[in-house]
């Protein structure tokens, strides 16, 4: 992870949760935000730890990962521009649940959790924008594990995909077949056969990590419905309170 050169006000607001404030409150937050930059497999936070920063994306993508003993692993969240990592300190939590490894490489926002804290006690305005989007993160969290455990896998990885395209808003990105593996709590062999399905069907094309999204209608129908309504619920604005 590195500093980035201090972005200009606007680059802050290309993440839609501070770009939710009114300007006088964004005001007071931006003294309190560093510019930083991610790679791929940083994790920003393990399940467990003291929570030291909460970082707000600009163009990254952070997956959210519950753990078992340590090892087992299950994506219970996608963090992209339209939210945050870490919004639990807000709650009142030192410590994270989840482990936050970078799917994406890109830049971000990055505020001390203690500035943060203190920050959200003060910040009406913060408060209602954290709140509404904990309870996205929460709804959709429920969302997946229920998928997780009755839904197929080559409708669970369609889901994945197609959540992420989202995220993204591209038909082009990168994920490894261990990293998806992680994400769907299954093994390597199971990520490849149902890959191999749905690029047989003509809806993606994955060689090497590198996925391409042929057919997003097709893949929509291949997903279990879960999809509509992780879509659906991240879709949900911040809603500016201005």
């Amino acid at each position: 992870m590195n500093f980035a050169v201090p972005p200009p006000f606007a680059e802050h607001n290309s993440n839609l949760l501070l770009a939710a404030l009114p300007p006088q409150e964004l005001a007071q937050v931006l003294p309190l935000l560093d510019p930083v930059t991610v790679e791929v497999g940083d994790i920003l936070c393990e399940a467990g730890d003291p929570l030291r920063y909460i970082y707000f994306p600009h163009d990254c993508l952070i997956s959210l990962m519950g753990v078992a003993e340590g090892r087992m692993t299950l994506e219970v969240g996608l963090v992209g521009r339209e939210g945050m990592v870490g919004a639990t300190v807000a709650l009142g939590h030192e410590t994270t649940q989840v482990r936050a490894v970078v799917q994406r490489a890109g830049s971000a926002s990055r505020m001390d959790s203690a500035c943060f804290r203190t920050e959200v006690a003060r910040n009406a305005a913060l408060q209602r924008v954290l709140y509404r989007y904990t309870d996205t993160q929460l709804a959709q969290a429920i969302q997946i594990a229920v998928c997780s455990r009755f839904h197929v896998l080559e409708a669970r990885l369609a889901r994945s995909l197609l959540v992420t395209r989202d995220r993204l808003q591209s038909d082009k990105f990168h994920l490894t077949h261990e990293f998806l593996a992680h994400a769907l709590g299954v093994r390597r062999v199971g990520v490849t056969k149902a890959a191999s399905a749905l690029q047989h069907q003509g809806l993606i094309i994955y060689s090497r990590g590198n996925i391409e999204i042929l057919d997003p209608e097709g893949l929509a129908a291949a997903s279990c419905t879960c999809y509509e309504i992780v879509r659906e619920v991240g879709a949900q604005p911040a809603l500016s309170v201005m």
